[in-house]
Parts: structure tokens; C-alpha cells; sequence
């Protein structure tokens, strides 16, 4: 993607765009009240925790065409325990070398309208100090699965961004 480009949705020409998206917590989490959420949840930037169910934020990249760089959703993603305790061992640790775990998407994506709070998804630990990498199943053939493999180009770009009134 080239630094300035003309728009194809608004007609503009734009410097740069957000690279970025993310959720302040899981989608259910969100919905409860201040209240609720103050006695019911224990959580910061990257974990939460309600009851029984645990979270992690993540990063969920989709390649920007011509350009070495990705616009990144960063969504939470529900785990079972056992992941979530593994993440914990490994939260100041290369965790890049673990094999990839199973999630389920925490947030509902506005720019995707056909991707569910539930979506499955896999989970790639990282090095300290990034967010884990989500990648969505081989088999999923959603409109976010396949921009995750092809990437999308400027104008998708800003049509994202413009969905979510960035």
C-alpha cells in the first residue's frame, strides 16, 4: 500500500490509515453492568477472567497488499483452562515454539458481518510483550478467512475503518 493513496470509498487522498482495532474486553463481558463487572471479573490489558471462563487478547492479523505490514484486529479470544494456565507459565517467555491452541472468538467483528462471537480459531503464543497471533481454520471460508490469506487492499482498508467509525 502506497503512503498516499486515493480512496475508493470516500474519494479522498489519505496519508496513512489505522493499523489497528482493538476491544477493551470480550463482547459478554462488555454487555454486563459497571457493577457487575467490577465484582465479577478480574481482568487487565491481556487476560480476563469471569467465573469459570478465561480470556486472552490477541492479535489477528489481515496482510495490507503492497505494503510488508497488516492491518491487526485485536480481539479477545475465550480458552479453555488449560490454556490459559499455559499461557500464564509462558506469559514472560518465548512461547513462539508451543504448538498452536484452540480459541473461540470473544468479539463480534463489525467489518465481518458472517464471523460469530464462537468462531474457532487457532492461538500462536509470541515472544513477551507481543499478544498472541490468532489464525482462523483451514476449513473456515468466511470473507475474514480469506482476507486473512490474500489480504486486503486500501480501499477494503478504509471501508474497515469507516464500519468501525475509526
Amino acid at each position: 500500500m502506497a503512503e498516499d493513496f486515493s480512496c475508493a470509498i470516500c474519494g479522498d487522498r489519505h496519508d496513512s490509515l489505522s493499523r489497528d482495532w482493538g476491544y477493551g474486553l470480550p463482547d459478554e463481558v462488555w454487555a454486563l453492568s459497571e457493577e457487575d463487572r467490577e465484582g465479577q471479573v478480574r481482568f487487565n490489558d491481556d487476560l480476563c477472567q469471569w467465573g469459570e471462563r478465561a480470556f486472552i487478547r490477541c492479535i489477528l492479523p489481515v496482510p495490507l497488499k503492497g505494503a510488508d505490514d497488516y492491518f491487526g484486529w485485536g480481539p479477545w479470544v475465550e480458552v479453555d483452562a488449560e490454556v490459559f494456565a499455559r499461557y500464564l507459565e509462558l506469559y514472560d517467555e518465548d512461547g513462539r515454539e508451543e504448538p498452536p491452541v484452540p480459541g473461540k472468538l470473544a468479539n463480534k467483528l463489525e467489518a465481518y458481518p458472517g464471523v460469530t462471537l464462537g468462531t474457532r480459531l487457532l492461538i500462536q503464543f509470541q515472544d513477551p510483550g507481543e499478544r498472541p497471533i490468532l489464525t482462523l481454520l483451514e476449513s473456515d471460508k468466511s470473507r475474514l478467512a480469506q482476507e486473512q490469506r490474500d489480504g486486503i487492499d486500501a480501499a477494503r482498508h478504509h471501508e474497515i475503518l469507516e464500519i468501525c467509525k475509526a
